[in-house]
């Protein structure tokens, strides 16, 4: 697919999403915002995508939030009044749209505000050494609310709220990360894209249907309790229970032989 604000690239059954307006170290505007929830329809509808890379264009920065260059033009204004469903800043992450294929962030610069709301929603997390995470809502007057509600349910609350009420004052390094559970990995910055492509080509040898339950059931065990956490994981066990990639697996074991998965489309 050809974007203005994104690139979107496809093969070995892994697309790479990157953010792709390094003159505005990879703010997202509106086109940006649009752009995103249509990429995610399309790794959605494709069966040949199993898994998906998402970085930021250059070395500086990752994403660092809403363009600030199009708010202070009144483009985005309405935008509070507007419902979540309304607004295309909702709809920039796979779980905003409701995208269970796993996704692999490799962090090559800052993540800023907004941008962190990749973060948040990620399922593998990596990071360049020279990565830092922070937020500046308040240090601008706005309201630090949809990224921390979404930091806190993967880090420390203390830690959501200390990058919240900092408003950007301090930074967390890409180590501070990782040593408080925000990040899985910190690498070299030219080894940053590589190890990204390497777990996700791992990630997607296995069955993609069985993948994208399991990450819906971890996921949405997050917006309940513990014993509806578990019976929504048993639900959707249950739903696979007629799926072939059941038999075609065990078969395959017993066959000493790859297994011939089906596709998987949302």
């Amino acid at each position: 697919m050809e974007f203005e604000t994104l690139r979107y690239e496809t093969g070995d059954r892994v697309a790479t999403l990157t953010l792709n307006r390094p003159e505005r170290h990879n703010a997202f505007n509106t086109t940006m915002a649009r752009e995103l929830r249509a990429a995610w329809t399309e790794v959605k509808r494709d069966p040949e995508v199993v898994c998906v890379v998402v970085t930021g264009a250059g070395e500086k920065a990752f994403c660092t939030g809403m363009d600030v260059a199009e708010m202070a033009s009144g483009d985005t204004a309405g935008r509070a009044a507007e419902s979540m469903e309304e607004s295309p800043f909702t709809k920039l992450t796979a779980i905003h749209n409701r995208c269970w294929k796993p996704v692999v962030t490799a962090v090559n610069g800052m993540a800023v505000g907004g941008g962190l709301h990749f973060v948040a929603d990620s399922d593998l997390l990596l990071a360049a050494e020279h990565a830092t995470f922070f937020d500046t809502h308040v240090k601008v007057g706005l309201v630090a609310g949809l990224e921390p509600v979404g930091l806190a349910r993967r880090i420390p609350l203390e830690a959501a709220l200390r990058m919240a009420l900092l408003g950007g004052s301090e930074r967390l390094s890409a180590m501070e990360a990782k040593e408080i559970g925000l990040v899985g990995e910190v690498l070299p910055a030219d080894r940053l894209l590589p190890r990204a492509h390497e777990l996700a080509a791992k990630i997607a040898e296995h069955s993609p249907t069985a993948l994208a339950r399991s990450k819906r059931a971890v996921w949405e065990s997050l917006d309940r309790g513990l014993h509806e956490g578990l019976q929504r994981a048993w639900d959707i066990i249950g739903e696979h229970g007629e799926h072939p990639d059941m038999m075609e697996g065990a078969t395959a074991f017993i066959e000493k032989r790859k297994p011939r998965w089906a596709g998987f489309s949302d």
